[in-house]
């Protein structure tokens, strides 16, 4: 399979399995803006390449957190409060 990007030598925390999941010599293969593989670096050999390869020296990968919370006390328009502290 072709693809954009091609993250390899990387430790992959799936938070699956045990523990955090974690994958050692992993890869991550980009195409087209989407994600279209993650698992063990064995797929490089099997016919896995990319027009861009960025080895990621043993680091450790971990999927995207979100943080949505949100407090009130930021909702809606705080520009008066402004004018009350002069």
């Amino acid at each position: 399979m072709r693809c954009d990007r091609l993250w390899r030598n990387a430790r992959l925390a799936t938070l699956t399995g045990p523990g955090l999941g974690i994958i050692e010599n992993g890869t991550i293969a980009g195409r087209d803006g989407a994600i279209v593989y993650v698992g063990d670096e064995t797929a490089i050999r099997a016919g896995l390449s990319a027009d861009q390869i960025i080895d990621c020296e043993g680091r450790l990968v971990t999927p995207g957190l979100v943080d949505c919370h949100t407090h009130l006390v930021h909702a809606g328009n705080r520009a008066a409060e402004f004018e009350q502290r002069l």
